[in-house]
């Protein structure tokens, strides 16, 4: 075999300006593909980060029809004390989970003595949110949360509503909700803070401490719309989702359903899609990179083998059998492929390396992020061995032709 990997390096050379742009068309579609999973996942995990850690939560566990009425925030869908317990007692046992926070969301009027409008509220533990969701501290454009994400008695509005009705922080505002038996309860509250709004549902909601929020709805129980839960590991959300709905499977209706549904975040914003988007996208840039590879390395063997005719004429004449003549041309293709490969993941790194060094930085929705690619070695294991196979495949054919030439036929060809 050593003999053969030196005869095909030794006929690569001799074509070396052939051998060289089919080696650079390899190596720029491997370095397009490497660069490309590096920074649309660098961006995929901004995004999705900016949504799960600033507002949502990996996970979140609702009663039973409650996001399918969810904007609506309907109040007779809020979970029970007995099922705020069951899922606490689920949680605590899971390895997975690394907080969690329940929250009682509702709709209210907003006002500050001269205009009113709308606004959905969602009554918080503030020490048990801000674990949950990191980014929500940092969310803060006007005041602190040096007191607590939300103190007892204040309220956290968003920046297009403080804008919009010119609201500052220490400003005394009017919360006016309806609670579910149709009554109607008001209370005042100072504005602690001023957040930035964030892409996606609930990223321009105000947020009180969650027993304001019990007081204003009168409710006698601690009751709860959602619990929202971090991961310790982000990839592994749909076994920890999985692992949670069998915990609380237990937990059924008078019809005997399950009372309590989990979802992953991107079942609750439609900024789920984007995502999706940049997975199909790097599936077609890998399609590419096979296209580009294939006719490559085709073109190359074909025109070698068509090339040297007599001289596979000759070495068949002399006693080659024909399964060696096959192997000496696929392992050309072997190496054009391990060759591409290796120069373009080698590139690859040096310029995902750069582009972290470069700090990039961009605005979307608002908000500034800076891009830090990076790639995972499963991702460079699977665009090289796609190249290498993909390279041999491609000779597969122009082998087989030579292998089967006819030796005398193949000595008269001029």
């Amino acid at each position: 075999m050593l003999k053969v990997l030196k005869l095909a390096a030794r006929n690569l050379a001799r074509y070396g300006r052939r051998t060289l742009l089919t080696t650079l068309l390899i190596v720029l579609g491997v370095l397009a593909v490497l660069l490309f999973v590096s920074v649309s996942g660098s961006f995929k995990r901004l995004i999705v980060g900016q949504i799960t850690d600033s507002m949502l939560g990996h996970i979140e566990v609702h009663h039973r029809g409650y996001v399918a009425s969810i904007d609506n925030l309907p109040l007779n869908l809020n979970m029970t004390p007995a099922m705020l317990a069951k899922v606490d007692d689920a949680l605590k046992h899971m390895d997975a989970v690394e907080a969690w926070s329940p929250r009682l969301k509702f709709g209210a009027m907003f006002s500050n003595f001269t205009e009113t409008t709308s606004i959905r509220l969602n009554g918080i533990d503030p020490a048990r949110e801000a674990a949950t969701c990191p980014l929500m501290l940092k969310r803060f454009l006007q005041g602190t949360p040096d007191g607590g994400l939300v103190e007892r008695g204040k309220v956290l509005i968003p920046d297009i509503l403080a804008t919009g009705m010119k609201i500052k922080v220490g400003d005394t505002v009017v919360l006016v909700a309806t609670n579910l038996d149709g009554s109607v309860n008001g209370k005042t509250f100072v504005v602690q803070g001023v957040l930035d709004s964030v892409t996606g549902p609930g990223g321009r909601d105000g947020y009180i401490n969650v027993d304001d929020a019990r007081e204003l709805l009168r409710l006698t129980e601690p009751e709860v719309s959602e619990i929202a839960i971090r991961l310790k590991n982000p990839q592994k959300i749909a076994a920890a989702a999985a692992a949670i709905r069998q915990a609380l499977a237990d937990a059924t209706d008078k019809q005997g359903r399950p009372a309590l549904e989990v979802h992953t975040w991107d079942l609750l914003t439609p900024f789920a899609s984007i995502a999706a988007m940049i997975d199909v996208l790097t599936l077609f840039i890998k399609i590419m990179l096979v296209g580009i590879v294939l006719i490559s390395i085709m073109n190359v063997m074909v025109m070698a083998v068509y090339e040297r005719i007599r001289e596979i004429g000759t070495i068949a004449a002399i006693g080659t059998q024909p399964r060696r003549i096959l192997t000496l041309f696929m392992t050309e293709g072997l190496l054009l492929g391990v060759v591409g490969a290796a120069i373009g993941t080698a590139l690859s790194l040096a310029g995902i390396y750069a582009l972290n060094a470069a700090h990039i930085s961009f605005n979307f929705a608002r908000q500034q992020f800076t891009l830090a690619p990076t790639i995972g070695a499963g991702d460079v294991l699977l665009v090289s061995v796609t190249v290498i196979v993909v390279a041999v495949l491609a000779s597969l054919q122009p082998a087989w032709k030579a292998s089967r030439m006819n030796p005398i036929t193949a000595l008269r060809h001029v």
